[in-house]
């Protein structure tokens, strides 16, 4: 799994810096997770401007209506561990669950309110977490464009909401490397990446693993599956495939078109309430990646010192 994201076209880094340069006059910041993968749909980016800038946060968890209810709940009680943190769980099918997120907003800078001025807000997140459907519900009119894909919006804006608030709208953002190799496979699964950033397949695999162990239930009644699901993700992505009549001459399984029907279903909701990830497992991975990182720079500094003795044994 060394599929590392790497995904940041030039109209991302314009933004970014458009962020950083309008970010000081902002009091409060909305940042749209999708609330099946609360983690991997978290910008590091935006991390970073929070901390230089000092601002309180309002983390919105779309799509609650796609996860597991549970793995909502304990997400919501971690994010909001953080100080300056509220973490709320919407879907944008109830429009007084978004409207919440203004009251939030009003809980984290009553000063403004206090002095009779708007609260100046930025409501940010990676692409395709919904966050411009999230917008026109809260502006009442449609202001921003949306649509399935990543990346739809392209340009800032601002949006006086009439009730006190002031949105500032910035295009979707994906950071520059996506370090953790599994929430670049996350990111594939829920559609926050382009279908072509990643292989179906790859990303298939991965999904069905772990939901073999999260949610083997689900799957079983899915795909009607016997009690004993195959031990390794090949074996049941073959078995659902012939569910599902994937098959390319000679009774071969096609198991592009059996990870397509897959990930489809995961996307929609088909499968079930299903959560990617939970607190725990990310401390597992994060672990995980800064000892990768630490052995690499170890190899690296190895390396060049092997080169600058070679270079200085030639000198003699």
């Amino acid at each position: 799994m060394s599929n590392a994201i790497q995904w940041f076209p030039g109209h991302m880094h314009k933004a970014r810096k458009e962020i950083e340069e309008v970010l000081p006059k902002i009091d409060v910041i909305i940042e749209v997770l999708d609330a099946r993968i609360p983690f991997s749909s978290e910008n590091p980016l935006i991390k970073t401007f929070r901390e230089k800038n000092a601002k309180p946060v309002v983390k919105v968890l779309n799509k609650r209506d796609l996860a597991d209810p549970e793995m909502t709940q304990l997400w919501i009680d971690h994010l909001e561990q953080e100080q300056g943190v509220k973490a709320i769980a919407i879907t944008t099918e109830n429009l007084n669950e978004v409207k919440m997120i203004t009251e939030l907003c009003r809980k984290l800078a009553p000063h403004r309110e206090d002095m009779g001025k708007n609260i100046r807000t930025m409501i940010m997140g990676i692409p395709n977490v919904g966050k411009s459907t999230i917008i026109n519900s809260l502006a009442g009119r449609t202001v921003a464009v949306t649509g399935n894909q990543p990346a739809v919006t392209r340009q800032q804006q601002r949006i006086n909401l009439q009730n006190g608030i002031v949105l500032s709208d910035t295009p979707g953002i994906l950071w520059p490397k996506v370090e953790n190799p599994h929430s670049g496979f996350r990111l594939a699964a829920t559609g926050a990446v382009k279908d072509t950033a990643m292989d179906y397949i790859d990303v298939a695999f991965f999904t069905i693993e772990y939901l073999i162990q999260a949610y083997p239930e689900l799957i079983k009644a899915r795909y009607d599956l016997d009690d004993d699901l195959p031990e390794s993700e090949i074996e049941l992505m073959e078995e659902i495939g012939r569910k599902r009549g994937c098959l390319r001459s000679g009774g071969r399984v096609d198991l592009h078109k059996a990870s397509e029907i897959l990930i489809n279903e995961l996307r929609n909701g088909t499968l079930g309430h299903i959560t990617m990830e939970r607190p725990e497992m990310i401390t597992e991975e994060l672990v995980k990646v800064a000892a990768d990182n630490e052995r690499k720079a170890e190899e690296k500094a190895k390396k060049k010192e092997e080169r600058r003795k070679r270079y200085l044994r030639n000198k003699r």
